[in-house]
């Protein structure tokens, strides 16, 4: 990087001095508040994409328009609200910008960024952190260095920290935080309000917000990465040895009335749903004697099926996994599906199967004497 950008740091920074130690219990208010202003914002991006996520397929071509029209308007009003602003961040950190303007692009960019990332248009986390937090220290170093003027630092010096604290309570990793101040400002002398900054940050989004942000954008696109523990068991019984890879499976466009037909001679009590091969979710006997009973019997099964949470396996996963998810989920058929597509099926496991699998006879309820 610095081969083909220069030895210069990101970001021209005053030199930063500590002028009394009351301004460390600001710097911890600071990493409050940034860690208060991370849950706002993960919580609203997860809320959001969760509405345009179940909204029907056939309306997600303007999911963007709207997106954008929102950001649109808000970049009218106020432009600054609009691109990374890493010119913004600038002036943040050496104290140049009113205290309105970045209070005003706190509130924008916290609704903006969800609005845009929720709706499938251009955006990410890293940038609007740093502008969030630039913004909400300069905001709070404005205030305080407006009432202790004799005891505080300049608003720059709190743009720096808040930078730090937000991305901390991000990325959950307070250490990597303060190298990367380091290296986009070069000033090693802002270490302690930095470390006490992301500390509180840190502490207080994984205090409130137990998943972290990547993790839970990976789960909302039915992306499910192996676990620590289960990548430390190499010889246990999994998924894919008892899977089955042929599943009874109903098509979405089927009418209620079709399917209990169908499946009057089958021994499942509940089967997967696929639209053109896009698995939606699983049904059981029980919902659709509900629906033919209620009238519903010319409906189509993509109406009766819960397309958002449902419960389901990965090849790689333990056996007992299988058993823990059925008792928890009061179900004997569970989906599996592709690790980085939830909505691609690979098969489904029963309840048989398991306990066959650890030798137990489920027929009489005796040990399998082979075993």
């Amino acid at each position: 990087m610095r081969l083909l950008l220069g030895n210069n740091p990101l970001f021209q920074v005053p030199q930063y001095t500590l002028v009394h130690p009351l301004e460390l219990a600001i710097y911890a208010l600071l990493g409050i508040a940034g860690g208060f202003l991370f849950v706002a914002f993960t919580r609203l991006l997860l809320g959001m994409r969760k509405f345009f996520l179940h909204l029907p397929m056939r309306t997600r071509w303007w999911h963007p328009v709207v997106g954008g029209v929102t950001v649109g308007l808000m970049g009218w009003f106020v432009p600054q609200v609009l691109g990374v602003g890493y010119t913004y961040v600038g002036s943040a950190l050496n104290g140049t910008m009113a205290l309105k303007l970045m209070l005003l692009l706190v509130v924008l960019k916290l609704f903006g960024v969800p609005v845009s990332y929720a709706s499938g248009n251009a955006g990410g986390i890293f940038g609007p952190a740093l502008f969030l937090g630039a913004m909400l220290g300069g905001a709070i170093g404005a205030v305080a260095h407006g009432l202790l003027p004799g005891y505080t630092a300049t608003p720059g010096a709190y743009a720096l920290v808040g930078m730090g604290a937000l991305f901390a309570g991000i990325v959950r990793a307070p250490m990597t935080s303060v190298l990367m101040i380091f290296e986009m400002t070069r000033d090693y002398a802002v270490i302690v309000p930095l470390m006490i900054a992301n500390m509180t940050s840190f502490f207080i989004s994984s205090r409130f917000q137990k998943q972290p942000i990547y993790e839970a954008l990976a789960h909302q696109d039915g992306i499910h990465l192996p676990s620590h523990s289960t990548r430390n068991e190499p010889n246990q019984r999994t998924v894919l040895q008892i899977m089955r890879k042929t599943p009874e499976i109903l098509p979405a466009e089927m009418r209620v009335e079709d399917v209990i037909v169908q499946t009057r001679a089958s021994k499942l009590r509940i089967w997967p749903v696929t639209e053109k091969d896009y698995f939606l979710g699983m049904l059981t006997k029980e919902t659709l004697g509900r629906a033919f009973v209620d009238g519903r019997k010319e409906q189509p099964l993509k109406d009766l099926v819960e397309t958002l949470q449902v419960p389901h396996l990965h090849t790689d996963h333990p056996l007992h996994l299988a058993l823990e998810r059925m008792s928890k989920y009061h179900l004997d058929v569970l989906p599996v599906v592709h690790r980085a597509d939830i909505h691609k099926l690979e098969g489904v496991v029963t309840l048989p199967d398991v306990l066959n699998a650890y030798g137990v006879d489920c027929v009489n309820g005796s040990s399998n004497s082979s075993h």
